[in-house]
């Protein structure tokens, strides 16, 4: 009996003692992401053979694209450390640019159920004939920004960011943040190869 007696004492004392250390002010801990350490900005220019010629960071590299419907000229520009990809995608203007500048429009706009915001901005680069449209996307969308190039009559380049990760605006904002100037840097150094 004795014995009992002390049990329930213990479990008593145990739970005063728990119940005393609550106050009813706990604040849960915020959230916290993985530090992302960025390496510099240096670019370098793209190789030969393509219709086109921009400068790509050293911390990235170039891919031609696997997909089976991928034309001459499509690429993807991978961010292994930081799981992001750049599709480019070329065409040769034949009378048809309206079409490729809607088309890209559209594929931008698919995003809008998970934006919170697209915010189109007119690129002009009249020494090196480069005319186009950035999008940049805002929220929860699976691409932070899109854009297309054009000088209007020949050339038709079109690009794409991509994070392969679950878009979290959270705790993607960093590298998105990080990589949205490499997209400027490559849309600034854009040059149609007349070879």
């Amino acid at each position: 009996m004795k014995m009992v007696n002390m049990r329930i004492a213990f479990y008593f004392l145990v739970s005063v003692m728990i119940l005393s250390g609550c106050d009813g002010k706990y604040t849960p801990k915020p959230r916290g992401y993985f530090r992302i350490d960025f390496p510099e900005k240096e670019y370098v220019p793209l190789q030969q053979g393509f219709p086109y010629l921009f400068e790509i960071p050293v911390y990235s590299e170039v891919l031609r694209d696997p997909s089976p419907l991928a034309e001459p000229g499509w690429i993807n520009i991978h961010f292994p450390a930081n799981k992001a990809e750049i599709h480019i995608s070329y065409k040769e203007v034949k009378g048809n640019l309206f079409v490729y500048t809607e088309e890209s429009r559209d594929l931008t706009y698919k995003h809008t159920q998970k934006a919170s915001a697209i915010e189109e901005h007119i690129f002009m680069n009249p020494s090196s004939g480069v005319y186009g449209t950035i999008y940049l996307i805002s929220g929860n969308a699976a691409s932070p920004v899109q854009f297309y190039m054009t000088d209007s009559t020949r050339h038709f380049l079109r690009g794409a960011l991509y994070i392969r990760n679950v878009p979290n605006i959270d705790s993607l904002k960093p590298v998105i943040d990080f990589l949205v100037p490499d997209v400027i840097h490559l849309i600034e150094t854009l040059e149609w190869n007349e070879d």
